[in-house]
């Protein structure tokens, strides 16, 4: 089982279930999850689908894994929204990893000991990325890194020394670029 947190509109939770895994997505909007719910339909998956904050919400019963995909500045999506680089201050930054520290600490509990809890987001920025992980981990004692392996990863994507994926806009900039993301794996002791 894997709660998908922040799941709307779904491409995780439709990956997961292609896999095989019993998928509960949680999102707090009723529209982006309707949508999530139409991509199911549309490809004949199968996930529970939640309406919830997760800040509030309770999940029946721990899971194997847990991803959270988490809200944050965003600021790797510039290569196709330049304006979020004009948006984005430092003191929304520093909300936004308020935020996913919240977050994070209640994901983590809902984890099955031995399990995996993924930490993502789309942002560039140090704190919402390597310095919450590391806060998370300083934190909660027994927690470790689960590092990424290159052989989990599509050719031109490497992990970081720590362990972590890191994308850059330029990354894969023959195939197109990507955008700018943090990936964190994490085993829950």
């Amino acid at each position: 089982t894997v709660l998908d947190l922040c799941a709307a509109p779904g491409g995780k939770t439709m990956q997961l279930a292609a896999a095989g895994w019993s998928v509960v997505a949680v999102d707090s909007s009723a529209k982006r999850l309707a949508r999530l719910e139409e991509n199911l339909d549309r490809t004949g998956l199968e996930a529970g689908i939640v309406q919830g904050d997760i800040r509030t919400w309770e999940p029946g019963a721990a899971a194997d894994a847990v991803l959270l995909d988490a809200p944050c500045s965003a600021t790797g999506i510039f290569r196709r929204h330049p304006d979020v680089l004009h948006r984005i201050e430092p003191r929304q930054v520093a909300e936004m990893a308020a935020l996913q520290a919240d977050l994070l600490a209640r994901a983590a509990a809902w984890v099955k000991p031995g399990g995996t809890l993924v930490y993502a987001t789309c942002s560039l920025e140090p704190a919402e990325g390597e310095e919450q992980v590391a806060a998370f981990l300083s934190a909660h004692p027994g927690w470790t890194i689960d590092p990424a392996r290159t052989d989990e990863l599509p050719p031109g994507i490497d992990p970081t020394e720590a362990g972590f994926i890191r994308t850059l806009p330029g990354t894969l900039a023959d195939a197109g670029g990507l955008d700018g993301f943090f990936v964190a794996r994490l085993r829950a002791p």
